[in-house]
């Protein structure tokens, strides 16, 4: 076994962000660059030697080179067996169920999410631990650490593994086992919904499109939806996984989703429409020309959990994060089940359904998901919403508004102001925090300022402080105005601008989001001075 020790240089730029190190494909590419953080999390996590890594993505440019290479280090330092997703392929949220049912170690996962893909497109890597969640800030703090001093690596010198059937081979003492990517993932939801009520609702006359944006979850979507709930052949579209995703944006929400969004909206609309991204732990739920807001979909979900069979005996407690709506505080109320409020990063939910103190959690960021694993997951979200509708036998929109009737709606959309120059959208975030004293207690016509605050969190759990999640500025009747800088982008900076308006009158249920929030909206613009100290008169996308 010839393993090689190779001289090297840190990197000054591989601090992790919420989802692990994302770049553009071409950083990745620079000599030594992957190598570095590779290395990095393998002298932080301190593998005992002989212990079994997971190792996938979502199939973007890049994937199969890096797999390769990581493959080759894993071996190099002391892993005895690599789980491997057939052709490179692992979803995040199937990569973390692999995880968890062979006790890895913990696994290796290749995606930047719902970011483009190609040559000129993101790549992203981070680690999951023998949880299957995201690691703690805790080990992403070591490893950037050990990034910014590292002076070598160790590789394997080898040939390459071949990944495209299952097999096992070796490479030096290690054993590589290649693995059906989706059966596993697909037990899972099996043993969680009843999908023989959902196989009779699908074999009716209810119809359904799934676009899986020539992303990871095509052939997770095909394997469930189509062959083994019975859905008609091409009720999933652009289920091919392409490196580029097909030149589009994987990102499922109104505007990347644009497809989907035509066919939900048009004449002959199924009754029921989803999308999930690139590396599919997101998901957009449509109901016949009806758009299901992410929060909303989280409380939807709470309040009808016992209908569903892996959580017929009731929830622990449900989370969300912090820019999320507090349509899901009510659910909770309700129901008598505690509610925590974290930040963004689904790391910090992963502490609470460890400890047993949640089921279910959620980000607005169209992110849903349960104990069963510890990563939002986009099909399972799916499912769930299927699983509701064969038990009420409603439409979407029906359930929706009856939800809406009991609980009151809280009108929600999200401002996204992307590729902003790092220094623009620093200096509104540090006007916003310099304003805090004059803001509280101002009056913007029906709408009164109480407090403005830079949400910390202590972690019920384990004791930990995070701060400087985000700007709020909370007001007298449940309003809120969220201003966040994005951790899931790999240039300039993303700006994230969120507005909620709770409204208990059933009158006023019909109104359009943006007409409800015009007056939130035009507060937040004056506040932050986003405009003139960024230069862009309106975002780049809006959900």
């Amino acid at each position: 076994m010839n393993i090689r020790t190779i001289a090297t240089r840190p990197f000054s730029d591989q601090k992790p962000g919420t989802s692990g190190l994302r770049k553009k494909v071409p950083a990745f590419q620079q000599p030594h660059y992957l190598e570095n953080f590779v290395q990095s999390i393998f002298d932080s996590v301190s593998a005992p030697k002989g212990s079994t890594l997971v190792l996938g993505g979502d199939g973007r440019y890049y994937n199969r080179t890096a797999i390769q290479i990581i493959l080759k280090m894993a071996a190099a330092n002391g892993f005895g067996q690599v789980l491997v997703g057939r052709g490179g392929i692992l979803s995040t949220p199937a990569a973390s169920c692999v995880i968890r049912k062979y006790q890895a170690f913990g696994g290796i996962i290749l995606s930047a999410s719902h970011n483009p893909g190609g040559p000129d497109g993101d790549f992203g890597i981070k680690f999951n631990g023998s949880n299957g969640g995201p690691a703690t800030e805790a080990v992403t703090d070591t490893i950037f650490a050990k990034s910014k001093a590292l002076s070598s690596y160790r590789i394997l010198e080898a040939a390459d593994v071949p990944l495209d059937s299952l097999c096992e081979t070796t490479l030096g003492d290690m054993q590589v086992k290649v693995i059906d990517p989706v059966s596993d993932y697909a037990d899972l939801m099996e043993s969680l919904f009843d999908f023989a009520a959902i196989r009779s609702l699908l074999q009716g006359s209810f119809k359904i499109k799934f676009d899986a944006m020539h992303a990871v979850n095509g052939p997770y979507a095909r394997e469930i939806l189509e062959r083994r709930l019975g859905a008609a052949s091409g009720s999933v579209m652009n289920a091919v996984p392409l490196e580029d995703f097909g030149g589009g944006h994987p990102d499922p929400n109104l505007t990347y989703a644009h497809d989907l969004v035509e066919i939900m909206y048009g004449a002959d609309a199924p009754d029921f429409g989803a999308a999930s991204d690139g590396d599919g732990d997101r998901n957009m739920i449509l109901g016949k020309r009806f758009f299901v807001t992410p929060s909303d979909s989280l409380a939807l979900l709470a309040a009808n959990a016992t209908l569903v069979r892996g959580y017929a005996g009731g929830l622990a407690g449900v989370a969300r994060s912090m820019p999320t709506s507090a349509a899901v505080d009510r659910v909770a109320h309700a129901l008598d089940i505690p509610c925590f409020e974290t930040p963004t990063g689904w790391k910090f939910f992963g502490n609470l359904m460890d400890a047993g103190k949640v089921t279910l959690c959620g980000e607005e960021s169209f992110g849903t998901g349960s104990s069963h694993v510890r990563e939002k997951d986009g099909l399972w979200a799916v499912l769930f919403w299927l699983n509701i509708l064969a038990v009420r036998k409603q439409s979407v929109e029906i359930i929706v508004r009856e939800h809406w009737a009991r609980f009151g709606r809280n009108f929600y959309s999200r401002y996204d102001y992307e590729g902003l120059p790092t220094e623009a959208a620093n200096g509104v975030m540090q006007h916003l925090r310099d304003s805090f004293a004059t803001l509280a207690g101002t009056a913007f016509g029906r709408y009164s300022i109480q407090t403005c605050d830079d949400f910390s969190y202590t972690d019920p759990v384990d004791g930990s402080i995070s701060k400087g999640q985000g700007v709020r500025i909370l007001f007298g009747d449940g309003s809120r105005i969220i201003f966040r800088l994005s951790g899931t982008g790999t240039e300039g900076a993303t700006l994230r601008v969120y507005l909620e308006a709770f409204e208990a009158d059933v009158s006023r249920h019909p109104l359009d989001a943006q007409e409800a929030l015009k007056e939130l909206i035009g507060i937040a613009l004056h506040v932050s001075e986003l405009q003139t100290r960024t230069g862009r008169e309106q975002p780049t996308v809006i959900t």
